[in-house]
């Protein structure tokens, strides 16, 4: 089988998306030595994140050419089909929302992953544009696309809701987490992380961009409630709503038990997490959570939202408590620091659970669509 992928966020976007593609075609290509495979991007070279490329083959790269190296979105969008053609491509995978311009009388099967539809669900965090930009090219790939996957079952409840998708067309495959999480770091490693970003020895984590959505100043808010004297380490892009978690943090007398940092590096991370205490997600809505994953792989206790997709993040061994409640969110953060039998369920039980979210069951699941489509 001849397989293509849309490779833009494999190599341009360093987290989130392009996470999720290199997790993604990494799995499959361990999985399915046998079938061709090729990554169409307007850019990028095999750097770091990318260099299990070399390790293979079977894949070919491909980037536009003559005209089309100055109209790339173009190329992209509308002509990348007759590449297709001419590569005998089989199926193209969307990974990101979108799918090329697709001629009715095409062969080839197209698959798309949908990871949220938070854009449409809080469209007050987005401008018109960009909303309007977003909702065309979804409704065009959901329309198009031979089958849908949705990285959980929040969002396929969302694409059945908003965009009136037919649940046949629609499989849910989880994503796993970057491999990096995967393994526990040697003390000596986390103790130079530690200190390289003036960590506490001991502390709160939280971990996403600082925006209203992810709720942030209630888990500040929380702390300041709480009996708890441990830190609260936040690490996140800021935005216009750190005012409001700065205010909070001021009206608690917070400013010496509150951290703020961003531009942590990825390769950092997995230490953050497993050196931390607690991790505490309060979020009001996501598609599916990678955070609570990545704490569960760092056998790190999670305490996350109700209310969209976190309980099939965490499983049942994590807490999960109303977003908007302060207090109860208060409560439960006491209970697990105060409580090292607990801490030490939750650690174990999350791990255990993390395990049904690997590359491979994941890389699995996405062949067997493939599969059954040509």
């Amino acid at each position: 089988m001849k397989i293509g992928f849309d490779a833009k966020r494999f190599f341009l976007n360093s987290t989130g998306l392009g996470n999720y593609s290199r997790d993604l075609v990494r799995g499959v290509l361990e999985e399915e030595k046998d079938n061709d495979y090729f990554l169409y991007t307007t850019g990028g070279e095999i750097d770091l994140k990318t260099k299990f490329l070399k390790n293979h083959s079977n894949i070919k790269i491909v980037t536009p050419t003559g005209i089309y190296k100055k109209m790339k979105s173009y190329w992209r969008s509308v002509r990348l089909e007759k590449q297709l053609l001419k590569d005998g491509v089989e199926v193209f995978h969307g990974l990101s929302h979108e799918i090329p311009k697709k001629n009715k009388l095409s062969k080839i099967k197209y698959v798309v992953t949908i990871h949220d539809l938070i854009f449409l669900r809080f469209p007050e965090n987005y401008n018109r544009i960009d909303r309007e930009i977003y909702k065309k090219k979804v409704e065009y790939a959901c329309t198009t696309a031979d089958k849908i996957i949705a990285i959980s079952e929040q969002t396929k409840r969302d694409l059945m809701e908003f965009l009136k998708v037919p649940s046949h067309k629609i499989e849910v495959i989880y994503q796993s987490c970057a491999a990096s999480f995967h393994h526990i770091s040697d003390y000596r490693y986390r103790h130079l992380v530690q200190k390289k970003y003036n960590l506490p020895e001991n502390y709160i984590l939280y971990v996403g961009t600082i925006e209203k959505r992810k709720n942030l100043a209630t888990l500040v808010e929380a702390i300041g409630k709480s009996n708890t004297q441990l830190p609260l380490v936040a690490i996140g892009k800021q935005t216009d709503y750190t005012k409001e978690v700065m205010d909070m943090i001021d009206k608690y007398k917070l400013g010496n038990q509150v951290a703020l940092l961003q531009n942590i590096s990825f390769l950092d991370l997995p230490s953050i997490y497993q050196s931390a205490n607690l991790f505490v997600y309060p979020s009001l809505f996501e598609g599916f959570g990678i955070p609570v994953l990545e704490a569960l792989y760092s056998k790190t206790p999670v305490i996350a939202a109700t209310g969209s997709c976190l309980e099939e993040a965490g499983g049942p061994n994590s807490i999960y408590v109303d977003p908007k409640n302060s207090d109860e969110l208060a409560q439960q953060i006491d209970r697990v620091i105060e409580n090292g039998e607990l801490q030490l369920e939750m650690k174990e039980k999350g791990f255990e659970y993390a395990q049904n979210f690997t590359s491979q069951k994941q890389a699995k699941a996405v062949l067997a669509v493939y599969e059954k489509l040509v």
